[in-house]
């Protein structure tokens, strides 16, 4: 596994393009330069790792266009130290992302084949998310909540009424909910029972699978 000055001058120019469409946070733009998303690929798009597309990961799931996770990332206003729900660990890359701006990170992954090859690929590049489960995103992770943030990287017909519950006063929900194509909707809980929602922009993303065993 190797991360060479070309991958990081390739992550630079990424970060440049991204700044060009509008991601201003210096967080997550330092994030982005940091994280060596052709790890997460198969060896054979490693030339194009640093271009802001999506790839195949495996279990008919795509790695994250670059600028998707970054409009994401940036919507949760994080700060260090804040503890993170991540609905949809996938090959881990947003999990890295988040990491790397000092997030204390909880992810659930439904797809076991991807939940394997992430628990075992992340620690090899220094990332330690605080929890990696097996799970139902539509669950979530009740027996930790609640969150600061909540980050969902799948596409939804509906915001699930679990993760509303296990956010925070204050805290920040960011997800893509629709059918086909998905509209980011952005809440924020500002008391027990009120949220205020904000909605940004079409977005693609592969569907959350819900566990209905």
């Amino acid at each position: 596994m190797k991360d060479t000055t070309k991958h990081q001058g390739l992550r630079n120019r990424l970060v440049a393009k991204l700044k060009a469409k509008g991601i201003q946070d210096e967080g997550v733009l330092y994030a982005i330069s940091q994280v060596p998303r052709h790890l997460f690929l198969d060896s054979s798009f490693e030339h194009h790792a640093y271009d802001d597309r999506a790839f195949p990961i495996g279990a008919d799931q795509t790695i994250s266009h670059p600028f998707t996770v970054a409009f994401q990332t940036e919507q949760l206003e994080l700060k260090a130290g804040e503890k993170v729900l991540e609905i949809g660990t996938g090959s881990g890359y947003q999990t890295a992302v988040l990491t790397a701006m000092g997030a204390e990170v909880y992810t659930v992954e439904r797809q076991l084949e991807l939940f394997k090859k992430a628990k075992t690929f992340l620690p090899k590049i220094k990332c330690f998310p605080k929890v990696q489960k097996f799970g139902d995103g539509y669950v979530g992770l009740p027996v930790f909540a609640p969150f600061d943030k909540i980050i969902v990287t799948a596409g939804v017909p509906f915001i699930p009424k679990s993760l509303l519950s296990q956010l925070k006063i204050g805290g920040i929900l960011v997800i893509p909910v629709g059918e086909k194509t998905q509209k980011m909707n952005i809440i924020r809980r500002t008391a027990t029972r009120e949220f205020e929602k904000r909605i940004l922009g079409d977005f693609k993303f592969v569907p959350l699978l819900e566990d209905k065993n």
